[in-house]
Order: structure tokens, then C-alpha cells, then sequence
């Protein structure tokens, strides 16, 4: 009898996400099983129960997902879970906390996608101003940008040396470059963004970051994308359904939370899908992210050209 496909889900929190449980269940997965409240010193001992208990062949049908709110916390994890296998015990792994991994990959590549299409490159030499960056979404966001050969600066309502303390952190986690903003008022706000190529707002859900006046400030702006679904809007004139539209009074166009949750949608289900299916053990967490959401966006380019 073939076996179950297992996916076993570690979180630092006290429940498992509901949203991740179904998409594992979408995804394929027979059987999900949550397990809360695990810090990093129990990664080893519940990563070794997963693996030892099927044998060689049981293992290709194991997953491990790895949840939470701390973007670093979950790579750290995911690292210890990598570390904590022993050949031929091998299982596939993936991080992906409160979404944030494919959250953010999502909306860069959108962004990506937007700045080829007005230019022949894409984020290499840009300057990218993420408001609300010192959240998960905004750090890895940071770091996916930094990464593809932006200059990235995260801007913190609670200061620069909020901003740069985050900075600092995931850049040094990460191996990239991260520079701090503030945007602890409307005058940091728009000193923040004047110089900005592509605006990202990462803030909290139902905050406007952007005023329409603001906005004005921003001269030189390509792209601003928001993630932010719940009215108003996180940048001022920026529609949830907005999927590269001419953004009124700037030269930019704007990308919206909407436009930027289908592709996120779409990318971890591949990533689970994949995950699911593949013969021999993955290890998934934010580049392989935005590899697959880039895939994707160019999916569809191809199919509506």
C-alpha cells in the first residue's frame, strides 16, 4: 500500500495558520499535522521524529513547513531542520512565515516585471523605499531587492533607529546590503520617498502611508506597490485590483494588494506542489519564492501576448 504524503508544520506560535493548512491540503498533502509553540532548541528532536520513522522510501512522501511571524527566526529554523537530517533520512523542507516569504517575493517580482516593461532592466540599480520595513514582509522584501541588485532602504514609523537597527540585523543575516529611513512623520515620510525608483508599502493593514500630498514628493517614482487589502489604501490612489495602472499625478504606475495576493497565491501553491511531488527532497524558503512567482508573471505575459 502506498504511503500517505505527511506534511508535519512547526510554528513558534500558538496555532498553526489556518490559511496554510488548507493550502498544504490543496496542495496534495493526506495528512497535516501542526505542532505549536516549538522554539529552536526543539527543531532537532521533532525534525528526527519526522524523519526516522518512515525509512527511505516513507521520507519522499515527508514534508516539513515551517511557520510563524519572524521572518529570521524561520530561516533560522529551517537551517536547523536542514542541519538535523542524516542521510538517506532526508526530507523536503519549507519556510514560509505568515506568508511572508511568498508574500514578498510575490511583490517584487511584480514590481520587477512593471519596471521591464517601461525599461530594459529591472531592479539593478534602483532605489527601493520599503515603508513599513522593519515587519516581516518588508525585511525579506529588503532582502529579495538587495539581492536582484537594488539599493534598498527600509523606512520605520518608529524612527531611523528603528530603521536602521533592522537594517542592519537582516542584512547582516541575510548577506546583503540594507540601508534605514525614517518615516516617523509626513516630513520624514516625504523626505524618505523623494528620491525613491519604486516605493513598496509593507505597513499595517488599514494605514495609509502615502498621502496624495506625499506622493507629489516622489519625482523620480517608476513603481509603488502595496500590500495592504483593507481601506484605505497604503499609498494614496493606489486600487487593491491595480496591476501596473498609470498612477494619478506621478509618473509611476501602481501595483495593489490584490494584484500582488494572486501571485503570491500562485507561487506557494507551486512551491507546496512541488514540494509535495518531487522525488527527491527540497529545501524551499524565499529565493526559490521569487524564482517561481517570476515564472509565474512571465507565465502569463506569454499567454496574454
Amino acid at each position: 500500500m502506498e504511503r500517505p504524503r505527511i506534511l508535519h508544520m512547526f510554528t513558534p506560535g500558538r496555532q498553526m495558520s489556518p490559511f496554510d493548512i488548507n493550502m498544504a491540503a490543496d496542495a496534495g498533502y493526506q495528512i497535516i499535522a501542526p505542532c505549536c509553540e516549538v522554539d529552536l532548541d526543539r527543531v532537532t528532536a521533532l525534525t528526527q521524529d519526522t524523519i526516522f520513522s518512515r525509512g527511505p522510501k516513507g521520507v519522499a512522501r515527508t514534508g516539513i513547513f515551517i511557520g510563524g511571524r519572524d521572518a529570521q527566526l524561520a530561516a533560522d529554523m529551517l537551517e536547523r531542520a536542514r542541519a538535523s537530517m542524516v542521510k538517506p533520512f532526508i526530507v523536503s523542507l519549507m519556510a514560509d512565515p505568515s506568508g511572508a516569504y511568498t508574500t514578498a517575493a510575490a511583490m517584487v517580482a511584480c514590481v520587477e516585471a512593471a519596471l521591464k516593461r517601461q525599461q530594459s532592466q529591472g531592479l539593478e540599480g534602483q532605489r527601493v523605499v520599503i515603508l513599513g520595513g522593519t515587519g516581516p514582509v518588508g525585511r525579506v522584501a529588503g532582502v529579495i531587492a538587495a539581492q536582484a541588485g537594488a539599493e534598498v532602504y527600509l523606512s520605520s514609523r518608529n524612527g531611523i533607529d528603528a530603521a536602521e537597527q533592522a537594517a542592519r540585523e537582516t542584512g547582516q543575516r541575510f548577506g546583503v546590503s540594507l540601508h534605514g529611513l525614517s518615516g516617523g512623520d509626513p516630513a520624514a515620510v516625504r523626505r524618505s520617498i523623494a528620491e525613491a525608483d519604486v516605493l513598496l508599502a509593507c505597513a499595517a493593514a488599514g494605514v495609509q502611508v502615502v498621502t496624495s500630498e506625499a506622493l507629489g514628493a516622489a519625482t523620480r517614482l517608476k513603481v509603488a506597490a502595496d500590500v495592504n487589502a483593507v481601506p484605505p489604501e497604503g499609498i494614496a490612489g493606489v486600487g487593491v485590483m491595480d496591476n501596473a495602472k498609470p498612477l494619478a499625478g506621478t509618473q509611476a504606475v501602481g501595483i495593489g494588494a490584490l494584484a500582488v495576493g494572486n501571485v503570491k497565491y500562485q507561487t506557494q501553491h507551486r512551491l507546496l506542489v512541488q514540494m509535495c511531488e518531487a522525488e527527491k527532497a527540497q529545501v524551499l524558503s524565499f529565493p526559490e519564492a521569487f524564482e517561481v512567482a517570476r515564472a509565474f508573471l512571465a507565465e502569463q505575459a506569454g499567454n496574454t501576448a
